[in-house]
């Protein structure tokens, strides 16, 4: 930074005070079954600089976090429907890759939940009639509807206060915090 500001000074010690704290946290890997889920979201139109939305979403093997990304979304979108669709669609894409993955292992994959806590992304993923307010996002739409009639993926809600994609997409309170950070299961050796 060319000129840091005061609140950037207090932004940096936060975040070194937390990476701090949290210095031995890491996965562990247990034992359990081979089925994929994921969880997906995005926040709308956040940055206040180019009002792009960010994609976020993590990918579990059984109880193990194995995957996971956070992304600007690179075109801005017009609702937090649309947001959620394009988050939808990338997750997607990484889940074939892990069906690919697992197929190198000669394991077969079950269709991937995806969990998702915006209604209408999962209603749009899931109806086969194209809305005109949509057309420009009509390429993710195949993609995904393509991958949920080959029985790849299934689109499922989820409430948002168990949305544990939610820590990638936006600041959360002390406690959602640590509660998400927990179902991702990063964990300190001592717990």
């Amino acid at each position: 930074m060319h000129h840091p500001r005061n609140c950037d000074f207090h932004a940096l010690k936060r975040l070194l005070r937390y990476i701090k704290g949290t210095l031995n946290f890491g996965l562990p890997i247990t034992h359990g079954n081979l089925q994929l889920r994921t969880y997906t979201d995005a926040d709308w139109a956040a940055d206040p600089t180019d009002r792009k939305s960010t994609t976020g979403y993590c990918t579990f093997l059984g109880l193990n976090l194995i995957s996971w990304s956070v992304k600007k979304q690179s075109t801005v979108v017009k609702s937090s429907t649309e947001a959620e669709y394009m988050s939808l669609s990338s997750s997607t894409s990484d889940i074939l890759w892990l069906h690919r993955l697992v197929a190198e292992f000669h394991t077969q994959t079950n269709p991937t939940a995806i969990f998702c806590d915006n209604t209408s992304a999962i209603v749009l993923a899931n109806n086969p009639v194209f809305h005109t307010r949509t057309k420009h996002i009509e390429i993710d739409y195949h993609f995904i509807s393509g991958h949920i009639k080959q029985g790849d993926i299934h689109i499922a809600h989820i409430s948002s206060t168990d949305q544990v994609a939610d820590i990638l997409t936006k600041p959360l309170p002390l406690k959602q915090f640590q509660n998400l950070r927990n179902k991702l299961t990063i964990r300190s050796p001592n717990d």
